[in-house]
């Protein structure tokens, strides 16, 4: 029981330290999704936790919701993917990271929705997939897939090919009140 209970908690400090970078990267500073400090403490509330340590993964289910400072993840699933190291679970080695099932990511000033999403660090890719919305003050940009190349710095918004002229990525751009006088 003992050795569960250590692989169990390690599993779970693992899983909360992988959200600082995903949520650091997702905007470019300036008070966006990105322009928190990533160095603050991650929480990870669930209605259950499962570690799967032959599969080398954590699941987190049900209201999950990690918050870092002003950053909010909010999800159904939360699932952490690692690898294990020589000995045992290696804090540093998160491979992947998926939400899914009514995603939200939010901060201060943006918020950021859809149905799914991942984090592949070694790739160093974000997506968020499936009713995307992304809005910032007024303006909103709506889409299927929302795809960010961390080192870049580059994030792409696009529809589905088979849609309907009507359902292609849509934004609105509402001036503020400064830029109207």
């Amino acid at each position: 029981m003992r050795r569960w209970a250590t692989r169990t908690g390690a599993a779970a400090c693992l899983a909360t330290t992988a959200w600082a970078p995903a949520l650091a990267v997702a905007q470019p500073a300036g008070g966006g999704l990105g322009s928190h400090d990533a160095s603050l403490p991650i929480e990870i509330v669930a209605d259950r936790l499962t570690v799967e340590q032959a599969e080398a993964r954590a699941v987190f289910l049900g209201n999950v919701l990690a918050e870092q400072g002003e950053m909010l993840l909010r999800a159904d699933r939360l699932v952490v993917y690692y690898q294990l190291g020589e000995a045992g679970i290696d804090g540093q080695a998160i491979r992947r990271i998926e939400v899914e099932g009514n995603v939200t990511i939010a901060s201060a000033e943006e918020t950021a929705v859809g149905d799914e999403g991942f984090y592949d660090v070694t790739g160093a890719m974000i997506e968020l997939a499936g009713n995307v919305v992304l809005t910032r003050d007024a303006n909103v940009i709506r889409g299927d897939r929302l795809e960010i190349d961390v080192e870049r710095q580059l994030a792409t918004m696009t529809s589905m090919p088979d849609r309907p002229a009507g359902e292609r990525v849509r934004a609105l751009f509402r001036p503020s009140a400064e830029d109207e006088g």
